[in-house]
């Protein structure tokens, strides 16, 4: 039997999605540049999917710009709003539990001669308003909040943040990375005053290797790839034309039954928690209910190395994380996990496990039985 567990990393192409983006690459191949109808042909691929997105988020169409994924929209999200307001001020404020995508890049922004602020979190992986407001200054030009978190599944209070910012100074950009968070949750960010947001499509069941970021009405933000001026010169580059389509195709899929696979989710996590937890010396870190997110569970064992249970479920067909793939190869303890008070000895002994729509309850229940058989086995051989 084969579980695949560790959806936060990725996940598996809709078969919908997967048909468009083979009929794009082999059939409407054009460049969306080109002037002939073939280009034409791409091009309203491309115009299509904006209309799409746009539509789940009320928003203009113009307000979608493709990119590569949520690594390359956080970049420009950061990178250009800093370059563009940095006449306003050199104060940026994100938080201490970011994806390595945002964190990596205000580093490099220090670098460049910004000052930033990384606001802490308590026990559950939230942060605190009353600390948000005050790390703003008259000169915090942009503040970075991701929507959830992918290691422990926390969801950061937004719209009550994107106010609080607003209040204080309408100027500042208030931006958040929704990788984690979108296609599980509806997100407007008109309503919450986000004026960019990140997202990644092969976290939703679509291509990788495509996302997009929105980018809100007046938002004063500079362009980071240079080229032939595609996107009205804001990302320039060949449009990804079959990505971008099966991105917007999962985007359909995703939000069509939402509120049906959000509560089975949510049922399949509570499951999944209340017999994890029967395990001797097993818990939960951070919220586990539907103030959390409905795909996310981590897990700490204690007496049991996290890389060596995660290599002994691989055995059984089992695929989870020790935490986010994308730092997989970071000698570094988790900083979330550091940030939420996680005990030194539990570091190294925490396993992220993420759903999707395609998980079942039988799968989580061979999960546990292996759990069950592998965990004590592995602390008699574990040195103390």
């Amino acid at each position: 039997m084969e579980v695949y567990l560790d959806n936060s990393a990725t996940t598996a192409a809709f078969p919908e999605v997967a048909d468009v983006v083979s009929k794009i690459m082999c059939q409407a191949y054009g460049n969306p540049s080109s002037m002939h109808n073939k280009g034409l042909e791409a091009e309203n691929y491309v115009k299509k999917a904006a209309e799409i997105i746009a539509k789940n988020l009320k928003c203009e169409p113009k307000s979608i710009l493709f990119t590569s994924g949520g690594t390359e929209s956080d970049n420009m999200a950061l990178i250009g709003v800093a370059e563009a307001n940095k006449r306003a001020g050199k104060h940026i404020i994100t938080t201490s539990i970011e994806h390595h995508a945002i964190l990596e890049t205000t580093e490099h922004l220090k670098d460049m001669g910004y000052e930033i602020t990384y606001l802490p979190v308590d026990s559950n992986g939230q942060i605190v308003l009353e600390e948000l407001k005050n790390a703003i200054r008259p000169d915090t030009i942009l503040v970075s909040i991701m929507h959830t978190n992918n290691e422990i599944g926390s969801v950061q209070p937004l719209e009550e943040a994107g106010k609080l910012i607003k209040s204080i100074n309408p100027a500042i950009i208030f931006h958040t990375d929704a990788v984690q968070g979108y296609g599980k949750n509806v997100i407007i960010p008109k309503k919450c005053n986000i004026d960019l947001m990140s997202v990644s499509a092969h976290k939703i069941h679509g291509p990788k290797g495509v996302g997009f970021l929105y980018i809100g009405d007046k938002v004063k933000i500079n362009p980071i790839i240079f080229g032939g001026g595609q996107q009205k010169g804001m990302r320039s580059g060949t449009e990804n034309v079959p990505g971008i389509a099966g991105m917007a195709e999962a985007v359909t899929i995703c939000y069509k039954n939402l509120d049906q696979d959000i509560d089975r989710l949510y049922e399949l996590k509570e499951y999944f928690i209340a017999e994890a937890l029967k395990i001797d010396g097993t818990r939960a870190n951070g919220l586990t209910g539907r103030d959390s997110a409905p795909h996310i569970v981590s897990l700490s064992i204690k007496g049991v190395r996290a890389e060596v249970l995660l290599h002994a479920l691989e055995d059984k067909g089992i695929y989870v994380s020790s935490g986010s793939a994308c730092a997989t190869n970071r000698p570094s303890l988790s900083s979330t996990l550091q940030a939420i008070g996680v005990e030194k000895d539990l570091l190294d002994s925490t396993l992220r496990f993420s759903f999707s729509v395609h998980t079942t309850k039988e799968e989580l229940e061979y999960t546990i039985k292996c759990m069950n058989e592998i965990i004590p086995m592995l602390r008699k051989y574990t040195r103390h």
